[in-house]
């Protein structure tokens, strides 16, 4: 038997052919440039940074996508630089089949603001700081007091719990942090405050004051209290 014979080499001759055509047609490929770019958001449609922004992070500041050729792209530094952003959570850089350069870009959630006395800035559902945005005013919890990075985990997750549940959410507009640890909460509708105490037995605290509003909303006794104090175990003292 011939190791070599006439379709043997043909198989050959054919396998180097595709391999040529496919290395010369990725190479045109790789050549060509690139029709345009887009991004797109996911999630909330409140943006807090602006399209533009990101297109022009995307394209590398060049004038528009179509003066980039496709070698010459980086998409992981790209996505590295997007996601370096202090308003984006997560980016996927990608080229189409159709040569367009696409961007899907989640931006980061606020789910509080903290005010200081020369400062203010978000904190992200992640327990990150979020600088405010000139596009979009999100309206989330606000936070006065001592906030700083001693407490800051231990409040990013109150204020990620409180996010989380329509009723709290609805219900707590603002956090007072005092000096000795303790919070002080302020609801949307009513005149009182809630002496929420330290951050010990959160979720039995926020159990009993969802009894606590939901019975005292149908005796519509609500308006009669100054303060609702929720510092001692499954126990809401209310004060006239």
């Amino acid at each position: 038997m011939k190791l070599f014979n006439w379709t043997n080499i043909r198989l050959v001759l054919m396998f180097g052919l595709v391999i040529f055509l496919f290395s010369f047609t990725s190479n045109r490929n790789d050549k060509r440039k690139l029709k345009k770019s887009v991004v797109v958001f996911v999630g909330d449609d409140a943006l807090f940074i602006k399209k533009e922004t990101v297109n022009k992070l995307l394209i590398e500041n060049k004038l528009n996508a179509s003066s980039i050729e496709k070698d010459g792209l980086a998409l992981n530094k790209i996505e590295k630089m997007l996601n370096s952003n202090a308003m984006i959570e997560k980016s996927d850089v990608f080229v189409s089949i159709d040569g367009v350069l696409k961007a899907v870009v989640k931006q980061k959630t606020p789910v509080a603001r903290v005010l200081e006395q020369n400062n203010s800035f978000y904190i992200d559902y992640e327990g990150g700081v979020m600088p405010l945005s000139d596009n979009f005013t999100a309206r989330v919890l606000l936070v006065s007091g001592k906030f700083n990075k001693h407490n800051k985990q231990e409040l990013s997750q109150l204020f990620k719990m409180i996010y989380d549940d329509d009723f709290l959410k609805k219900n707590i507009i603002a956090i007072e942090i005092m000096p000795n640890g303790s919070l002080k909460m302020f609801n949307r509708n009513y005149n009182y405050q809630i002496d929420f105490g330290r951050m010990v037995n959160v979720e039995q605290k926020f159990k009993d004051y969802k009894a606590f509003f939901q019975k005292a909303v149908v005796d519509s006794t609500l308006y009669k209290y100054k303060k609702i104090d929720l510092r001692f175990t499954k126990q809401v003292v209310c004060t006239k």
